[in-house]
């Protein structure tokens, strides 16, 4: 099932991205092909989260293996992590599920006739999105892979994955599957997949937070054909295509010392630990801290304007019992800090460190467990709710979303040449939303992907260095 493309290029100025082909990867199984006529009905944290493909980029230094291999790998690989290869529809009860149809993953081979080093490093920008396949508008297939080797031997894989099937976690742990199924070695451990029963609500409901106008909202007002709407439909997608163009992705390099002054001042003045005290703010709390107040600033916001973060928060350790970091599929939920802008830009970066410690612990167990509860009352459907995680939503501010990948085993993914010299997010212009990741450098330094209007930018990268 092999399209050819020989000869096309996708259009661009600087990277002459070549599509040598496209073809479908099925699962292949060591014995017999299991029933395709089955269903795994999506779990209450795969249905609150974003309805959307997510890509990834990695680059490989050469030698690496033939595109042959990766591509066995990714037909075993997909023989364990099922759900992959399966379609997006509704089960026999009607709810959203995964259809396992074993359709298969998209399969994209390319060519760059010049060196990656001429490439790199790549910047977030819209030159980007030749290296992996298109994820705008609808796609069938719930993963696609494209490989684009460069004149150097160097290889880029560029990788895309719709949420609804898992999260950062669980994509990763297929990602370094896939790199061991490449090499011939067996997927150990195993994935752990018992999305339709894990999340069972308990008996009697424990609904003890407001999820309502939190994970859930109301939808806006629906157009109705013929009373005007359609005009003001196109005049949003207008203001919409605007705002992409004065948007910007930006990444911010703090070393490791920068890192760990910022936690030094976050932690100051704290009274020494304790057995019941914490030692003093985290990483991950001390450097989004700095980036809230330094966007706020950069963005001109004052008193009387609240700002808030989405903070997404992986609850697989947060559960009693714990799920395992195996589990495949979703399993988080976010966290919503919020300051009045006047008092967080002119508050020390300890105030806002302190707010996200506070709100990140509150999605604890009770927390996850009261969401499960509400999400399978019958409530969101009575309701006509919908998911608060809106990925059509072009402009954020005076908010920000931000993802961490920190803790997340990206690197590990090896198909027989070593781990990846380089990874990082596709370009995302979505204003307000933040990556955080390790330093390709291996220095211990931190990556910041920050995504702006362009003349709030210049006013971040002015001051995103200072520590207050």
């Amino acid at each position: 099932m092999t399209i050819a493309h020989q000869g096309r290029d996708r259009p661009g100025n600087n990277m002459k991205v070549k599509i040598e082909s496209t073809k479908v990867v099925r699962p292949a199984y060591d014995g017999a092909a299991p029933s395709t006529g089955e269903s795994v009905p999506l779990s209450v944290f795969d249905r609150v989260t974003y309805d959307t493909h997510i890509a990834i980029i990695y680059a490989f230094r050469p030698p690496s293996p033939p595109n042959a291999a990766l591509e066995e790998g990714l037909a075993k690989a997909l023989a364990v992590y099922r759900e992959w290869a399966g379609e997006l529809g509704d089960g026999a009860d009607g709810r959203r599920a995964i259809l396992l149809s074993d359709r298969g993953a998209r399969f994209v081979e390319a060519t760059v006739d010049a060196p990656l080093a001429r490439s790199m490093p790549f910047k977030p920008s819209p030159e980007l999105l030749r290296l992996h396949p298109g994820i705008d508008g609808p796609v069938a297939e719930l993963v696609q892979v494209q490989l684009t080797r460069f004149s150097c031997g160097s290889l880029v894989v560029g990788f895309t994955a719709h949420h609804h099937v898992a999260d950062g976690q669980a994509t990763s742990n297929f990602l370094v599957a896939w790199g061991l199924a490449s090499r011939r070695l067996p997927v150990a451990p195993l994935p752990v997949c018992d999305r339709a029963t894990r999340f069972a609500p308990r008996d009697p409901p424990l609904v003890e937070f407001p999820h309502r106008g939190t994970e859930y909202v109301l939808p806006a007002a629906k157009k109705h054909a013929g009373d005007g709407d359609d005009e003001e439909e196109e005049e949003e997608l207008a203001i919409g295509a605007a705002a992409h163009e004065k948007i910007k992705v930006h990444k911010v390099h703090f070393t490791k010392e920068f890192v760990g002054k910022l936690k030094a001042r976050a932690s100051s003045g704290l009274p020494p630990p304790t057995t019941t005290q914490r030692r003093g703010y985290s990483t991950f709390e001390s450097v989004v801290g700095h980036l809230w107040r330094s966007i706020t600033a950069a963005r001109g916001l004052g008193a009387g304007e609240t700002t808030k973060l989405r903070i997404s928060v992986n609850g697989r350790t947060r559960v009693r019992p714990p799920v395992p970091r195996d589990y495949f599929g979703n399993m988080v939920l976010w966290a919503f800090p919020r300051s009045d802008a006047g008092e967080l830009v002119s508050r020390p970066v300890q105030h806002a460190a302190d707010l996200i410690h506070r709100a990140v612990a509150r999605v604890d167990d009770a927390y996850f467990r009261s969401f499960v509860d509400f999400a399978s009352s019958g409530a969101v459907e009575a309701e006509g709710l919908v998911a608060s995680a809106d990925e059509a939503q072009v402009v954020m501010c005076p908010d920000l979303e931000m993802d961490s990948w920190l803790g997340i085993n990206f690197y590990d993914l090896d198909f027989g040449g070593g781990c990846p010299f380089y990874f990082m997010p596709s370009y995302l212009p979505m204003e307000g939303t933040l990556f955080l990741l390790p330093s390709f450098l291996g220095d211990g330094g931190i990556e910041a992907y920050v995504s702006l209007f362009e003349t709030h930018l210049e006013e971040f990268k002015r001051i995103c260095y200072n520590i207050a």
